[in-house]
């Protein structure tokens, strides 16, 4: 159990690390580039949009919070083997595919949003790099919550 745990320990943390980062591009973002002393700014060239980046930000934090809540959560919800490691991977997995969205998705016309074109722009084989791999993490995170959720539910309380 604790060597599973501390698999998604390290997931959670690198994924809020990227979204560090994502902070960095944020704030390249906003004020063109990196202030190395009051009022000067070394130009520093980033892609994409404000919102994209507070996205990524914002969004890898929260997923790299999740991957650490439910590796803290692991013992109370008392399950098999296999299904440990289904959360454990499977949490991990989408923590990255949603990192990877993010970044691909500030990137590209369609925002990664759909594999085809979509009122927001075209798409391109980016945007569908960016796209797929988080296709099954939406249900995949859907079926892993409704296993944690029955496995809580499922057993009579213990107080």
């Amino acid at each position: 159990m604790k060597e599973l745990q501390r698999i998604m320990m390290i997931n959670g943390m690198l994924v809020i690390l990227i979204a560090m980062l994502a902070g960095f591009m944020l704030l390249f973002q906003l004020v063109g580039g990196l202030e190395v002393w009051p009022g000067y700014i070394i130009e520093l060239p980033s892609y994409g949009t404000t919102e994209g980046w507070v996205r990524a930000h914002t969004g890898g934090i929260l997923n790299g919070l999740l991957v650490m809540v439910v590796a803290l959560s692991l013992p109370m919800l008392e399950l098999s083997e296999l299904k440990n490691k289904f959360m454990v991977y499977g949490f991990s997995y989408a923590a990255w595919s949603f990192t990877l969205f993010y970044w691909i998705g500030n990137a590209v016309a369609n925002r990664a949003l759909t594999l085809g074109d979509n009122p927001l722009g075209e798409s391109s084989f980016l945007s569908v790099l960016g796209f797929l791999p988080g296709l099954p993490s939406v249900l995949v995170v859907v079926v892993l919550l409704a296993i944690g959720i029955n496995s809580l539910l499922g057993r009579p309380k213990n107080d």
